[in-house]
């Protein structure tokens, strides 16, 4: 489902959550920047962080509260990431967990916090202190659309999906938002994204379920090859659908959760990489017959984080020299001679040679669209993997080089 099509944001609720957003000029004037995310009850929680060994304030407050197992609330703000602020930074993530435990009244460590924006500014504690009680009793079961646009940075469109199914003829359902379009290429999490479920699920199980599908969605994405301080991923599940708590993810149960958690997630993290800093092109890297899944994405990696593949992409050129030139760095076995590639399903390349000027003259019809693919077939085994990544623009590197103005 894309942005321009989404349902009435009445429509997007989960079963014992509420959302909201209030304009607190932590940092912006005149648009939301304060967020909040509730449950009704203490839900069983689980997330993945960033792996950047800079990481900021608000990731090792989260991290720390996430042993407890149990959330009542997320508060996030946007505009200033609380990053490589010392510990002002994490005496003022605690302080924001603080506001929000007192005014929720829960215990502090059910309240987990997140920041976006520049990185080394001071939070301003006092707008917090001021808007976030304002907040707690504003929040609805409709809000989670306010709560998608608050956290928004150099984002053009709020991220949103939902997945509504069934566990053990009882109706579920998964809704998650995300935040993110630059400094994305993650490795166990990225950016910002929250999830709430109504599914009954042990502790155990839920965090080895979102590791498992952020893996094969969020750490399958990238925009430039930059890897954030602040990226983080939550999930909580608050059991109002009463189903038997699921302990075995093998199980059908477990399966269908699966499923709907995994859909909300890749499609997060599509909807990021097609809102990417300037980008103009959402483009799946396909990787295929490698000698390992190891291997397999390593190279759509290498491939999708190529800066000359991907402004060859922004100029709609199909120059499959620089996607075999990238290949070749990525430390993988193959040999070139054996190499197929191809643009959707027109084939460019055979025996790693061109098959000439009309071959790439459909090819570069296919660039022209907003959403394609790059199948890379290297013919030495069974292994496959798809990387999502877009294209670099000049517009990328505007809006990179004024950010903090």
């Amino acid at each position: 489902m894309t942005t321009d099509q989404l349902p009435p944001p009445e429509e997007f609720t989960v079963p014992g959550f509420k959302a909201g957003a209030i304009a607190a000029g932590i940092r912006y004037q005149g648009r939301p920047d304060l967020a909040l995310i509730t449950s009704e009850v203490p839900a069983t929680a689980a997330g993945v962080f960033t792996t950047n060994k800079v990481q900021a304030a608000p990731v090792l407050l989260s991290r720390s509260h996430l042993t407890g197992n149990t959330v009542r609330a997320i508060v996030v703000n946007s505009g200033i990431a609380n990053a490589c602020t010392g510990d002002i930074g994490l005496q003022r993530a605690q302080a924001t967990a603080r506001i929000a435990a007192d005014a929720i009244g829960c215990p502090l460590e059910e309240i987990l916090v997140a920041s976006t924006g520049v990185i080394g500014m001071d939070l301003p504690i006092e707008p917090v202190a001021n808007y976030l009680p304002k907040l707690v009793p504003l929040v609805r079961s409709d809000g989670w659309m306010d709560a998608a646009q608050a956290i928004m940075t150099t984002d053009t469109v709020p991220k949103i999906h939902m997945v509504r199914s069934r566990l053990q003829d009882r109706p579920f359902t998964v809704l998650g938002i995300a935040k993110g379009a630059g400094m994305i290429c993650p490795d166990m999490a990225t950016l910002l994204s929250f999830v709430g479920t109504d599914a009954a699920i042990t502790p155990e199980a839920l965090q080895a379920l979102v590791r498992e599908e952020a893996e094969h969605s969020f750490n399958r994405i990238t925009v430039d090859g930059d890897t954030s301080t602040n990226d983080t991923l939550i999930v909580l599940a608050n059991g109002r659908a009463a189903n038997q708590p699921i302990a075995d993810l093998a199980s059908p149960d477990g399966e269908r959760l699966r499923q709907a958690l995994g859909e909300v997630l890749l499609e997060l993290a599509k909807k990021i990489v097609a809102d990417g800093e300037g980008a103009t092109k959402l483009v799946e890297i396909r990787l295929k017959g490698a000698s390992s899944q190891v291997e397999a994405l390593r190279g759509a990696r290498t491939v999708a984080n190529s800066p000359l593949v991907k402004t060859a992409l922004f100029g709609e050129d199909a120059n499959w020299g620089r996607v075999l030139a990238a290949l070749g760095r990525a430390d993988i076995r193959f040999d070139p001679n054996r190499v197929q590639l191809f643009f959707n399903e027109v084939k460019l390349v055979e025996n790693g040679l061109s098959l000439g000027e009309k071959a790439e003259n459909k090819a570069s019809e296919i660039l022209r669209q907003p959403s394609f693919s790059i199948t890379i077939d290297l013919g030495e085994g069974t292994a496959e993997e798809s990387v999502y990544t877009c294209d670099l623009s000049i517009d990328y590197i505007k809006i990179n080089a004024d950010y903090r103005s």
